[in-house]
């Protein structure tokens, strides 16, 4: 049977509207990964040879150091991967380390005397060297990025950044990544989280409930966006039943981030 008297039209005329609404999307939105709330376990490794063998259907790893290889074979098992990627601190490690002009570089981040404070009001020196990062992420193939240390305005970074300063380099940060067709991550900016929560696809933090600072992360989950977080100190059993209330994917970690310790609080 063919088809019926004027449905070849309709045909043509729905993919011009399917295309004319993609166009009208920001760059990269069709193709985004959105993680939804869950309980489902995460993994979190930023040092040593990559374990992907843990059973994590999310993993975050440094965007530097591991190769595409690595991303490859984690899409192969059919796990997401997030690129951990420093935007607001300077790390003398970095093979990127001498491109910042010292005018840009703060005060030591505490606890870490190999990095310090960046000067984010001052984009038009920052901005080409971040959209460089950002495309190492994309060009390895990366469904996310996990821009660390987004609340530098609450530190003592040398600098008189504000809350407006920092608003408005979360959000640059935020468009730059899904410009490039990836998932960004809101990384422990909870005073900011419910002015931010529409300019982020998720969260990811650190120690929310020994501090008891999760509840503003889970404006995250009431926009139907998932909360990943990891607990260093805390006993599972202390944290756990709170998370999967909260319908966070937490774990616990050791400080260090290497494959293991991992303990998931689970489904």
């Amino acid at each position: 049977m063919g088809p019926a008297p004027g449905s070849g039209s309709r045909w043509v005329g729905a993919i011009v509207l399917a295309g004319t609404l993609l166009a009208l999307l920001p760059a990269g939105a069709a193709a985004r990964w959105r993680p939804a709330p869950t309980t489902a376990a995460w993994q979190w490794q930023l040092q040593g040879r990559i374990d992907t063998s843990v059973k994590a259907g999310v993993y975050e790893i440094d965007g530097f150091d591991v190769g595409t290889k690595v991303v490859h074979r984690l899409h192969a098992a059919d796990r997401r991967v997030i690129c951990y990627l420093d935007v607001g601190s300077w790390e003398s490690y970095r093979a990127d380390a001498g491109r910042f002009p010292e005018s840009v570089k703060g005060k030591r981040y505490e606890g870490y005397p190999d990095e310090r404070w960046l000067d984010i009001r001052r984009l038009d020196l920052l901005a080409p060297l971040l959209r460089h990062r950002f495309d190492i992420c994309k060009r390895k193939g990366f469904d996310a990025v996990e821009p660390d240390n987004l609340g530098g305005y609450t530190n003592d970074t040398g600098f008189p950044l504000t809350a407006a300063d920092q608003l408005r380099f979360n959000r640059w940060v935020a468009r730059q990544v899904h410009r490039r067709g990836m998932a960004v991550a809101l990384k422990n900016d909870g005073e900011q989280a419910g002015q931010l929560v529409h300019d982020f696809d998720f969260a990811v933090v650190e120690q929310c409930f020994q501090y008891d600072e999760c509840g503003p992360y889970r404006a995250f989950v009431d926009a139907g966006k998932a909360v990943f977080e990891a607990e260093y100190e805390l006993a599972p059993g202390s944290f756990c039943p709170r998370a999967r209330a909260f319908r966070f994917s937490s774990i616990r970690k050791g400080y260090d981030l290497f494959a293991r310790p991992w303990q998931p609080c689970g489904a």
